[in-house]
């Protein structure tokens, strides 16, 4: 099976040396970048299957390089971990909002940082699809998403949802215990209404719990944040 190639983007050379070393010891392939315009040359360059990001590079930040990744046809899809001493709030939704899927603060523990990764390869490739060729079914709580059928049941009685209630249930089921963003909400649910803003995400989320009852209480509010399905 081919290894996959991550790209780290980051100009301290200790820094990137030492994440580098861990990802090559756990079976990645890696590619290096010091500044973030380097990074999207490689980019058009070579396939690359994760980025880990620094926040404070030389010329564009990595806000910056987020955002332009995410606006490429090619790259959209792209994992990537910002890897920051900037750990404030403020900054931690700042970078989830330019489009990270997630955020390490230094100092690090390069086990966790590859766990992070390799999650965020999994989120990448899943759901599979089951033999009949329907998408797979999540259980979480008293909760079954099939996302193929685009049925919901809690405790074995269906629930309806709408196409956009069912998409964030979707998103937040699919990683158990992690913070989704406002704005990563909104893009996942863009495809159904173009007009949905971060207070109608709120709007979303209030209706969801209420159509799902007693589980509706599984979906937590992270203040400042987002919000995620209790692990």
């Amino acid at each position: 099976m081919k290894k996959p190639r991550i790209l780290v983007v980051e100009d301290d050379t200790d820094i990137q040396q030492l994440v580098s070393y861990n990802l090559v010891k756990s079976g990645f392939n890696v590619s290096c970048a010091d500044s973030g315009e380097e990074a999207l040359a490689l980019l058009d360059q070579e396939q690359v299957d994760a980025m880990v990001l620094d926040l404070m590079l030389p010329g564009k930040d990595g806000n910056e390089i987020c955002r332009t990744v995410r606006g490429q046809e090619a790259t959209k899809l792209l994992p990537i971990i910002m890897l920051t001493a900037k750990g404030e709030e403020d900054d931690i939704v700042s970078g989830l909002d330019s489009g990270a899927d997630d955020y390490v603060t230094k100092p690090f523990s390069p086990r966790v940082l590859i766990a992070r990764i390799e999650a965020a390869l999994r989120r990448k490739g899943a759901p599979a699809p089951d033999d009949d060729g329907q998408a797979s079914v999540f259980s979480r709580h008293s909760l079954e998403i099939h996302s193929g059928k685009h049925e919901v049941r809690v405790s074995g009685e269906e629930v309806r949802l709408t196409a956009s209630e069912f998409t964030i249930l979707e998103l937040l089921a699919s990683r158990p215990g992690w913070v989704f963003s406002r704005q990563q909400i909104i893009d996942q649910i863009r495809g159904y209404d173009y007009s949905i803003t971060p207070r109608a995400v709120d709007v979303q989320i209030f209706g969801l719990r209420k159509k799902l009852g007693s589980s509706g209480s599984c979906i937590e509010t992270v203040r400042g944040i987002g919000y995620r399905l209790r692990d």
